[in-house]
């Protein structure tokens, strides 16, 4: 039944598409983030949907009587240039075969957050794809705050099978990127009960990050919390819901949680993060060595022996830094490390000129929100590996269109397209009306 449900589902919005390619990027989302496939267990289950979404996006797109224009900013152009170089040292990878798997996976995603920049052109339209990514995840956080809750932390909450996201430590490191998106939704939102769904949703997710028993996941959560309320319009009202969520932790988690985080202070005696450590020390070898690095998926056995200062414990590198710079050399980790900064700087500059205008506070909140999903990303992804994950790469291109739709890039007021006029988001009762919340 899932499988049909599904299926239906998707072919039954590939039509619009072809009218509205917007619609393609939504549903592309939503199959990339919620995997419903992979909540099937018959034909379903492999369908390549998200190929044949895309595929329908860019034919729509290309035969479309839209201005097809792209967003060239800093950010936008360094991230072509580290596409180009991953694919240069792909070349030159360790294990031809498993890194060319891999990078056909990766240039996939990335012409998809390129094709979102030329296709994305209104802010509702943006406004809705942060909704369908927020629910699409947030799924798996509502649904693995209630697991935690109801058997008591016992358990550890996973990601869908065959995802990025798959593991524990994976899943503990995106729910903490997804919980600022659900408080920009939070913050726009004028509907009280959606609201009140909104803040259960942020909750459920923290404790499904913790329920994920991932020690970097926690750091993550730590991170991205203490940074949530620096960056919050109303720091009393975040600050009861990380109380909630802290004081709902306390109460379910077992003695075996406290015993395992506790090893975070002793990591010279675990096996996990010896191994980590050894496998870092195997990504700093190889790019000393070489300037491309191992290409991708070069942390296998003969690696180890080679360039590991202990050869034989070998370990996934579960660091989004040691991975590319294990994967892509000092010049890939050069390009990822400086498109996260000019991320950051660019997201600084929405918010300093929109924070104070009514009319574009909604980029302000966005930037913010991203610069918390950002935190929480850098600091659990020193200790789990997603390097190449969407959602990343996503939220870099997102802080690009709300800078151009807010105005900033063109320094002056929001560039409305020719034939249209600028509208607020809907509202219940057609009243336009600004939460201060």
């Amino acid at each position: 039944m899932r499988d049909i449900l599904v299926t239906a589902i998707v072919f039954g919005v590939l039509p619009f598409i072809f009218r509205r390619p917007w619609v393609g990027i939504l549903l592309w989302c939503w199959l990339g983030y919620m995997n419903p496939h992979r909540q099937a267990w018959g034909f379903a289950y492999d369908m390549p949907f998200a190929m044949i979404t895309a595929l329908v996006t860019i034919t729509a797109f290309v035969f479309s009587k839209e201005q097809k224009t792209m967003i060239w900013t800093r950010e936008t152009i360094l991230l072509l240039l580290f596409i180009g170089w991953m694919f240069f040292t792909t070349l030159f990878a360790f294990y031809p075969d498993l890194a060319w798997t891999q990078w056909n996976t990766v240039w996939k995603i990335q012409l998809m957050v390129f094709l979102t920049a030329m296709i994305i052109k209104e802010r509702k339209h943006l406004h809705w794809m942060i909704w369908v990514i927020a629910l699409s995840l947030g799924y798996y956080g509502v649904k693995g705050g209630i697991f935690t809750i109801a058997h008591g932390g016992q358990f550890r909450v996973q990601g869908p099978t065959g995802t990025f996201f798959g593991g524990n430590n994976e899943m503990a490191l995106v729910l903490a990127m997804l919980v600022p998106l659900i408080r920009y939704l939070h913050l726009q939102e004028p509907r009280k009960w959606v609201r009140l769904g909104l803040a259960s949703a942020m909750v459920l997710s923290g404790i499904a990050a913790i329920g994920s028993q991932s020690r970097g996941g926690l750091l993550a959560m730590a991170a991205m919390g203490l940074f949530l309320w620096l960056k919050s319009r109303h720091k009393l009202v975040t600050g009861i819901y990380i109380v909630l969520a802290v004081g709902i932790i306390h109460a379910v988690m077992p003695q075996e949680w406290y015993d395992r985080m506790y090893t975070i202070k002793t990591y010279q005696e675990d096996e996990s993060a010896l191994g980590r450590i050894n496998a870092w020390h195997t990504a700093f070898n190889v790019a000393k060595d070489r300037i491309t690095g191992g290409g991708y998926n070069m942390f296998q056995a003969p690696t180890f022996r080679r360039y590991a200062p202990d050869p034989f414990r070998i370990h996934d590198v579960h660091s989004i830094y040691f991975e590319v710079l294990g994967e892509h050399g000092f010049i890939g980790l050069a390009m990822f490390l400086l498109l996260a900064l000019f991320t950051w700087r660019r997201a600084s500059q929405v918010i300093s000129q929109c924070r104070n205008d009514p009319e574009r506070k909604w980029a302000a909140d966005l930037a913010a929100m991203i610069q918390v999903s950002l935190v929480g990303y850098g600091a659990g992804g020193a200790f789990l590996g997603l390097a190449y994950f969407d959602l990343t790469y996503h939220l870099m291109i997102i802080v690009v269109i709300a800078a151009k739709l807010a105005g900033v890039l063109d320094r002056g007021r929001p560039v409305v397209p020719q034939g249209r006029t600028e509208t607020p988001l809907p509202h219940p009762r057609g009243i336009n009306r600004q939460r201060q919340a």
